[in-house]
Parts: structure tokens; sequence; C-alpha cells
């Protein structure tokens, strides 16, 4: 995913639509809150690539750098990222054609493949990801793609395109992804919980659009800190992404969770809501109560956001499973909510950390301040790079106490690689040349050279 200085259009071709329902049941209990249509969930229809024009009309020499270079090609790259949960067992058999068809659109980035969907963020010129973003919903169970869609700046369009299969810096450091690179892997989930029982096809919470996002959070009772006393209208808002991405931004009067990996998250709920310990009132025999009613009276409203909607798919199916009766969550995540909501008008404090060489983003996706540890690949500071503890490309304050001196020292090394021949592992990437055969007249060249 790369910067743009201009608002991005989103994929998703009908932002208008605000929030429906979750197949949980909403109590009917008047609040504070705002109304949440009852209708269905709308169905997601096929992504087309939004060309503005500024990203439309420009041009660049293939292998060039000059301006007035002879031979220019009009091909504004994109980055997409997308998911959708389905029920796909067969999801290995998607891998190879897959792989080759971005191979041969010169489509990059990296695409996971699993039993409960597909998840993905891939760079190519529009016509490319749209062709590859179709090729996948050509699957009837992928049909309504989630997307968020991020135009590329023209500096980062020329770094990209400056580069052949040829050139021994393949992409640059610079650049988005390597152009000539794509990653499909098979896993167990394509966002790891740990727990293969949460289905979000089966059940999820409430879509929030992020007009309407601010206006739940804001509610005078959003519970700030989960010391505090739960009661009938308290609301807590939960933020459901790592302690690394957090360290750097989020929305006002959020929770923290502190985790380290998403699969922390089922333990952090249980530990923080007590859902494991034993409640004296519900085994008094005169309750008039049922436990289900007292379990429900426990239990507040939750309002969950990530950074584009996966993670909290999954977080609500859980939180449904396990007695939480009203839970919303950000359609779309925070990428989408800094795309629609003006900064005069956003809750969103900080920048937002990405899995792409932006490493962070701010109001309207402009790429933000923060670096990549290439040690940790965790977001770092301009304070944090003045620190004793920092060293390029090998660790940075927050690992350099938890790595050894051998790790630091094959860091060094894989530094130095890139130095010298602009990619890790060399001109060969890492594989051993391949051996040509020698005719009787380099054969004597090469002794004579040697002599």
């Amino acid at each position: 995913m790369l910067s743009s200085s201009s608002s991005t259009t989103s994929i998703i071709p009908n932002p208008s639509l605000a929030m429906t329902k979750s197949n949980a049941e909403l109590p009917s209990k008047s609040t504070n809150f705002p109304h949440f249509p009852d209708s269905a969930q709308p169905p997601f229809p096929s992504p087309t690539i939004h060309r503005s024009q500024s990203f439309a009309t420009r041009s660049f020499s293939i292998g060039a750098t000059a301006p007035d270079a002879a031979e220019s090609l009009e091909c504004p790259l994109v980055v997409v990222s997308f998911y959708k949960f389905a029920d796909f067992p067969d999801h290995a058999d998607l891998r190879k054609p897959l792989k080759e068809l971005c191979e041969r659109l010169r489509v990059s980035g990296g695409i996971i493949l699993a039993p409960e969907g597909i998840n993905g963020s891939i760079c190519g010129t529009c016509d490319s990801v749209e062709e590859v973003l179709n090729f996948i919903q050509a699957d009837e169970r992928l049909k309504g793609l989630r997307c968020i869609e991020s135009p590329v700046s023209p500096e980062e369009e020329a770094i990209h395109h400056g580069h052949m299969e040829s050139s021994p810096l393949a992409a640059g450091e610079d650049a988005p992804f390597r152009w000539d690179h794509v990653r499909v892997k098979l896993k167990k989930e394509i966002v790891t919980l740990g727990m293969p029982s949460v289905s979000p096809t089966e059940r999820v919470g409430t879509y929030v659009s992020p007009v309407e996002w601010n206006n739940l959070i804001s509610d005078p009772d959003t519970v700030i800190s989960l010391l505090h006393v739960y009661f009938d209208s308290a609301i807590v808002v939960i933020d459901v992404r790592n302690d690394y991405e957090t360290r750097i931004g989020k929305f006002k009067r959020a929770v923290d969770p502190c985790t380290t990996a998403f699969r922390e998250f089922p333990t952090w709920v249980d530990d923080s809501f007590k859902l494991n310990e034993p409640d004296d009132a519900v085994g008094q025999a005169d309750s008039e109560q049922t436990i289900d009613e007292q379990t429900e009276k426990k239990m507040p409203r939750v309002a969950m956001y990530c950074t584009g909607g996966i993670r909290c798919e999954k977080a609500s199916s859980f939180l449904l499973s396990r007695g939480f009766k009203e839970v919303y969550h950000l359609r779309g995540g925070i990428l989408k909510y800094l795309e629609e909501v003006p900064k005069d008008k956003s809750l969103w404090e900080g920048e937002c950390f990405v899995f792409d060489k932006r490493v962070s983003v701010e109001h309207g996706l402009v790429q933000g301040t923060y670096k990549l540890c290439y040690g940790c690949k965790k977001p770092v500071s301009d304070a944090d790079m003045e620190a004793p503890e920092w060293e390029y490309g090998v660790c940075c304050p927050y690992c350099h106490s938890s790595k050894s001196e051998e790790e630091k020292e094959r860091g060094r090394a894989r530094q130095r690689q890139f130095e010298r021949f602009g990619i890790i592992g060399g001109p060969h990437k890492g594989r051993k040349p391949i051996k040509t055969a020698q005719t009787p007249e380099s054969k004597s060249n090469q002794m004579s050279s040697s002599i």
C-alpha cells in the first residue's frame, strides 16, 4: 500500500449504506444510541477500481527516468486490500492459478488462502488489479470481496516503473512491493484467532458506517476503563489491534487490550469481563432472574475497530458466542474512517499503522511520518531513531533488548547485502547462480586471467 496526496475513492460502490442489524437480537429498551436499521446485511457488489483523473492521466516511462523518453505507458498503480470469509475447503486449488495470473500481470503483494476464505493486499495497474479481483470472484463463494483501495503517488510510481526484470535492484527499497514478486500462502486461518469454532460466516456484529461511528463512541456513557462499574447504558470501545499498532494512534476513549497478537484477544476478553469467574448471585435459589438475564445485565455494549475490518468480524463473532448481546464494529475499519471523515470532525488521534511500505497513514490516507524497524517489523518515530538502541536494518528501542547478538549480526549481514546489491540475498536473491557451459575458448581466457 502506498501513499497519496489526494483523497481516494472507495472500491465499495455504495458508501452511503450506514449500518445494519447483526444476527444477534438487539434489546428493545430505549437508549440514547443512534438508530440502527433492521434491514438485512446488504450484499457487497463486485468491486470496480475507480480511476480519479489525477491518476488516470499520468504516464511513466518503463525503464527510463527522463520525462521526455520516447516510449511511455499510461499505467497508474493502485493498492487494494481485500478479504472475504467463506466456506472454502478446497482453497489450495486456487493457489497456483492465482499466483500465475498475478505474475503474468505483474501484480505484486501477498494473498492468504484458508478454509475460512481469502485475505490479501496487492499492487499493480488499475486494469491488472481489477482482473485479479474479478478472477477471484469468479468463484461464487468469494463474490462480494470487502475492499479498500489506495492510489499511489507519482514519485512511487516512477520508482515502481523504473525497474525491469533484469535489474538487480528489483523494485527498490521504497517501492510499494517488489513488482516481480507475489506471495500466495496457504494457512489455517486468514486472520489467526486460534478458535476454529468462531465463524463470521454464521454471525457477526452490527456494522457501523464511518459517518455514524462518532455518534456511537461519543455517547456520554462510554466506558474508558474496564475498572469502571458497568451500567445499563454503558458502551465499551475496544481497539482490536496489537500493541505496536495502538502505540502510534487510536480513537479517543478507546480501551487498549495491549495484546501482542490477535490470538491473545479471547483470553483478554475472558479476563477483563470476568467471564470465567462464578457469580454468587446466579447461584441463589430465590433469584427471580434467569442466568441468561443476569449475564445480559453484566455485559456492556461493545464497539470495536481495527485497521481494515477483518479482525473485527472474527472478534465480534467471538463476543456474540460468549454472551454479549450488542456488538458493533466499524465498517471498513480505520482506513475507511480516515478516508471518509474530515480531519476537523475526526475523533482519531495519531496515525494508523498499515502492513506495507507506507508504514503509517493519516487522514485522506496520506503517508504518515513513521518508518519501519526491519529487525522487528514495527513502527518507529524520528525520536525512536535518535535513541542509542537504534541501528538501521538491525534493531530499535522496542526490540534491542530482546534480540541476541547473533540475531543482530544476521541483521547487519542482511543490511550489507541490501546496501551492496539493492535486494536481500544479492543479485541472485539468495539462490545459487545458474552455471553455464564453458567453451574451450572461455576456459582458455579464464586460465590466462588467473595467471
